[in-house]
């Protein structure tokens, strides 16, 4: 069965335009997709193998399909090209949140950003994140994904 670029999710045959999964534009198909990261990498907090562990996939906005591993204590997000994970847009602040992982638990906090950050359509200073939910950071709609967490 085919997958999704982004998530991994099953997508059925024939392809849908959107995957039913996280939702992302499918174009063409997937089956020849090869994912990023896809061999053993060590990380300051353990070990992430086949993309398992928590990520950030971009699925609307610019750089849809992007991933963002999040192996480390902290990351920084924003409009700077130093930030961990460096979003490309006006509407990201420079330093607009930070992403904080303990065990298999991750948070994020906003940064004292001008258009906030928000987790499932709700602008917060700092949450707990869940798997499935969608963090907006200016024009970015990212879903969490917390594969092989809690």
């Amino acid at each position: 069965m085919a997958k999704c670029p982004a998530c991994d999710g099953p997508v059925g045959e024939p392809h849908p335009p959107e995957c039913p999964t996280c939702g992302v534009r499918l174009e063409g198909t997937t089956e020849a997709f090869a994912p990023i990261g896809g061999t053993q990498e060590e990380t300051g907090t353990g070990v992430v193998e086949d993309g398992v562990g928590p990520v950030l996939v971009v699925h609307k906005g610019p750089d849809v399909g992007e991933r963002f591993f999040i192996d480390r204590a902290r990351l920084t997000v924003g409009r700077d090209p130093g930030c961990d994970i460096f979003l490309n847009d006006v509407t990201v602040s420079r330093s607009h949140a930070v992403l904080e992982l303990a065990g298999t638990e991750v948070s994020i906090e906003d940064a004292g950003s001008l258009n906030g950050t928000y987790v499932n359509g709700v602008r917060v200073d700092k949450a707990q994140l869940d798997d499935g939910d969608v963090i907006q950071v200016g024009k970015f709609q990212m879903m969490f994904m917390n594969r092989g967490g809690s």
